[in-house]
């Protein structure tokens, strides 16, 4: 008989995060935690993108902007990676993004009370990490061609087009990451699954929709530079593709669950997960 989760007022089986509602002071905590977080990687990604596309002697150097949008990449899905799998990640799930929060909440291992919070607070760290790299670097981060990181959509791209793409990024990483984590075997590579498809997605869409795929990526950069026009599409496209994904992970596999919230793919204590108990 396929396993049917436990009711969302009762503890999980083993493996599974439970989804009863936590404290507020838990929630808060959590939630703080993933504010540093999404601070700490809008300080990296600003800075990356000052020392690798604005003046420094590797942009001298590197002038390709393909090249440049490879470097990026490879740089910013690192230190993702490394963000999930540190303690307060571990700690609070790692997800620095509200779409993978929601999501999480659609596959029923994150509670609902928590989903409003966790964004709140992603996007408030999103506007103090280019607020810190800003005071770091001063104009060399501040100034085009840097502007705090600012994502702007290619030439020629159109809302509509914007909306899709980030909606399908956002969606294949829910749907690979949800079925990764439904894995024991799977879920420890997680950490490294995101940082390598956000890496391909800033490589791959960096001269088109600037491959946010992150509504915190976008909003810091936008709110502090006050360029607001395409805000709305980068805000709510990875949310609309994060619900589809995970509806359609729901339907693929209906046999199967995701096992946790936790993007290290672990319980919290660093234990490996295992697979929940069948009738």
């Amino acid at each position: 008989m396929p396993y049917t989760p436990p009711p969302s007022n009762g503890p999980g089986p083993a493996g599974r995060d439970s989804t009863s509602s936590p404290s507020p002071a838990v929630i808060a905590g959590h939630s703080c935690l993933e504010c540093f977080l999404t601070c700490v990687l809008l300080f990296g990604v600003t800075t990356i993108v000052r020392w690798v596309i604005g003046p420094s002697y590797i942009s001298d150097q590197v002038h390709q902007i393909h090249l440049q949008l490879l470097i990026v990449g490879a740089a910013v899905g690192l230190l993702l990676a490394l963000l999930i799998l540190s303690r307060p990640g571990r700690i609070s799930g790692g997800h620095i993004n509200p779409a993978i929060s929601f999501a999480m909440w659609r596959f029923g291992v994150f509670p609902g009370v928590s989903v409003v919070p966790y964004i709140v607070a992603q996007l408030i760290g999103s506007v103090l990490g280019v607020l810190l790299a800003g005071a770091v670097w001063g104009p060399a981060a501040t100034n085009p061609p840097t502007s705090y990181a600012l994502l702007q959509p290619g030439a020629g791209c159109s809302a509509a087009e914007l909306f899709v793409t980030e909606a399908v990024g956002m969606g294949v990483i829910v749907y690979l990451v949800g079925f990764f984590l439904q894995s024991p075997r799977l879920a420890p590579m997680v950490p490294g699954l995101v940082g390598l498809l956000i890496g391909a997605a800033i490589a791959l869409l960096g001269t088109t929709t600037g491959g946010s795929v992150n509504p915190a990526r976008q909003f810091g950069p936008a709110v502090v530079t006050g360029h607001l026009s395409f805000l709305w599409v980068y805000l709510l496209a990875p949310m609309v593709g994060a619900l589809i994904a995970a509806f359609v992970l729901d339907r693929v596999n209906k046999h199967r669950t995701v096992l946790t919230h936790r993007l290290c793919g672990t319980q919290k204590s660093g234990a490996p997960l295992r697979e929940p108990p069948t009738d």
